[in-house]
């Protein structure tokens, strides 16, 4: 893991158990850790969750799992916040991204390969897989609606064929169709479609049902070649973060609009982007985080709102997650926060949840 991974920000989130409620726990969850980290910063605050969390996710059965930088994975089900490492079969303390398959096994993008767990142990895909590039990038596991998973990593995507790996062959492919590109982003849309955001490259869909891909870049309007975070709002259109703001695509009219900080957007160097169930989007950039309303017609200043460490938030978020409750939290490289509705507080694992 290189030195400025840790300087990074951080991904983090939520909190909920065995069943949805609309409260969180007011009980100090227990924690049970079997490894003693490594690499952390001489000034670790030993009272947060981690740090350095880079992802977050809420599986079947309403777990949170926090994908750290030095402390492998977390797992919280109210009651406990379990740290995954070594002793378990986890020989990896960077994740990047955490999803879960139709089978409820759960799998993990980290900097060495991809992880799966099926509740009992862990199983490690790198190259002897199949999978080439073993970097996989932020938020870079997707399980699509039929059941396939997709990886994303810094040359290219894979996909996983459970066949192959239950007759001990190959289990992860190129995805040819794009080469080896470097995948910032990857999500399936209402439509079952696939897209793909690069890092120089613009954005592609790929549909499925007709194998056919398009490709998005400047010259068909999009801001830049440059595209991070990808989102869909409630009416279908889509959102790209580009490093000078955010960009919306309609499908329908082929059209483009872009944001920046001219319009109100907040800091510099924009690469996340969130859509509540609410509608309102939020959108990190290097200095701040903005709330962005867009039901209310520009220009009008209402419809931007921007936090920075004053308002009691780290400039440094990686990531934002919106729980089965509705809660809003971020990761940040100074641990966990959550919105309360007007500003920021940080969670820790010291306090009640």
């Amino acid at each position: 893991m290189q030195i400025y991974a840790l300087l990074l920000m951080v991904v983090f989130c939520t909190s909920c158990n065995g069943q949805v409620k609309s409260n969180a726990s007011k009980s100090i969850p227990k924690v049970i850790r079997s490894f003693k980290p490594v690499a952390l910063a001489p000034d670790f605050d030993t009272t947060l969750v981690s740090q350095y969390v880079r992802s977050i996710f809420q599986d079947s059965k309403d777990n949170l799992w926090f994908g750290t930088i030095g402390e492998g994975v977390v797992r919280y089900d109210v009651e406990t916040l379990r740290y995954f490492s070594n002793p378990e079969g986890f020989y990896n303390q960077t994740v990047y991204a955490i999803n879960e398959d139709k089978d409820g096994n759960m799998w993990f993008g980290t900097d060495q390969g991809v992880y799966k767990y099926d509740g009992k142990s862990f199983k490690n895909y790198n190259q002897k897989d199949g999978l080439n590039h073993i970097d996989i990038t932020r938020k870079g596991i997707l399980v699509d609606k039929s059941g396939n998973i997709w990886v994303g990593t810094h040359g290219g995507v894979y996909r996983y064929d459970p066949v192959a790996d239950s007759e001990g062959r190959k289990s992860f492919s190129l995805f040819k169709e794009l080469g080896t590109l470097n995948i910032a982003g990857i999500m399936e849309d209402k439509s079952g479609n696939m897209w793909f955001a690069t890092s120089g490259n613009g954005v592609f869909r790929y549909t499925p049902s007709s194998g056919e891909i398009i490709s998005i870049t400047e010259k068909e309007g999009l801001g830049e070649n440059y595209a991070g975070g990808i989102a869909q709002d409630k009416a279908g259109n889509m959102w790209f973060t580009m490093k000078n703001g955010i960009c919306k695509y309609d499908p329908s009219s082929k059209t483009f609009t872009e944001y920046t900080a001219k319009d109100g957007l907040g800091g510099t160097e924009f690469w996340g982007i969130y859509i509540e169930e609410s509608g309102i989007i939020w959108v990190t950039a290097r200095g701040s985080t903005t709330r962005f309303d867009p039901s209310i017609p520009l220009p009008n200043p209402k419809a931007f709102k921007v936090f920075k460490p004053a308002d009691g938030l780290n400039c440094c978020v990686q990531s934002m997650f919106q729980d089965k409750s509705g809660r809003m939290w971020w990761g940040t490289g100074q641990g966990l926060y959550r919105f309360n509705g007007t500003g920021f507080y940080q969670v820790k694992k010291t306090d009640p949840w």
